[in-house]
């Protein structure tokens, strides 16, 4: 497979796969049909128990979203001042599904939260989804459950367009930005222990201190999701690129309240409603359409294996 290539639209940096099969109209609809016979197969298990975060959503008729402001464009705040993004419109179907399976009308409590605090908050009740980009991953599982998968990223690194970098393996000697704590500063580790790199690593709190310590060159490069530096609001094509290399697979899903299995099996219901609707597909254009006019295999089966019987 050939590397990733970059083009702009509309002054901003944008990240496109060149030659990555994308199946047309009649492929797609084989291989969905393929991904619910095989989900046949499977037992589904129907959301009928009410206890836990579903007993006490059922009760108050409110349901606890937390959401990100520097996620862009799966979880960030639009210009009238609302949560919007990718992840956003799934949560809110999701939503939509609730109320149908408890019969009630509900109201949404939106919570903000950033990169350090969006799993306290589901573990801790203030947040009952995060609807974010957030990496399902064997540590964070000890804290919290997670959703069908939701989308799948990768992990790249951004350098300033001027900087001589041109690959992973110019990042000798240089300063690497990174945001402490994430699956994204495991990735970089390993990577520059696997080519045998000597590179400073620069642990920041956030996307927004990570984009201006390298737009100050305080740092060499930035390491995050590749789409969420795409969507920084710092990220001008003219000013950055992005490195070829894919670190890493980041398998993103919802984040849910730990061993409370009716919950997630109410959330898992609504997602595989949308996964076998239309809607996904509009969904996915409205925010990704700069990638291609469908997803590519890999997050095409995302929603091909979230979608269960009832």
């Amino acid at each position: 497979m050939r590397k990733p290539a970059q083009t702009i639209r509309q002054g901003r940096l944008h990240q496109v796969t060149i030659g990555t099969f994308v199946p047309g109209e009649s492929n797609m609809r084989r291989v969905l049909l393929f991904g619910v016979v095989l989900a046949c197969a499977i037992n589904g298990a129907s959301a009928q128990t009410q206890e836990g975060r579903l007993k006490q959503i059922g009760e108050t008729k409110v349901v606890k979203l937390a959401y990100r402001s520097d996620a862009n464009p799966f979880s960030f705040v639009n210009s009238q001042g609302q949560p919007d993004g990718y992840t956003i419109d799934l949560c809110k179907f999701v939503v939509h599904s609730l109320e149908q399976q408890l019969n009630a009308k509900l109201t949404i409590a939106w919570v903000p939260v950033d990169t350090q605090s969006r799993f306290d908050a589901v573990a801790g009740g203030l947040a009952d989804m995060e609807c974010g980009s957030s990496t399902v991953s064997f540590g964070r599982m000890a804290k919290v459950d997670f959703s069908s998968f939701t989308f799948v990223e990768n992990t790249g690194l951004v350098v300033r367009t001027n900087s001589g970098i041109f690959s992973v393996g110019d990042m000798g000697g240089k300063k690497i930005a990174v945001i402490a704590g994430t699956t994204n500063e495991i990735a970089l580790v390993k990577e520059l222990q696997r080519r045998q790199l000597q590179a400073s690593l620069i642990r920041v709190k956030d996307r927004r201190e990570g984009m201006a310590a390298l737009e100050s060159g305080a740092v060499d490069s930035f390491a995050s999701d590749k789409l969420l530096l795409i969507g920084a609001p710092t990220a001008d094509a003219s000013n950055y690129k992005m490195l070829p290399e894919n670190l890493s697979v980041e398998p993103y899903a919802i984040a849910l309240p730990r061993g409370d299995s009716a919950f997630r099996v109410a959330v898992n219901k609504g997602l595989s409603q949308l996964y076998s609707s239309t809607d996904i597909l509009d969904i996915y254009l409205k925010w990704f359409s700069a990638i291609g006019p469908r997803p590519d295999l890999l997050r095409a089966a995302v929603y091909i294996f979230g979608t269960l019987p009832d």
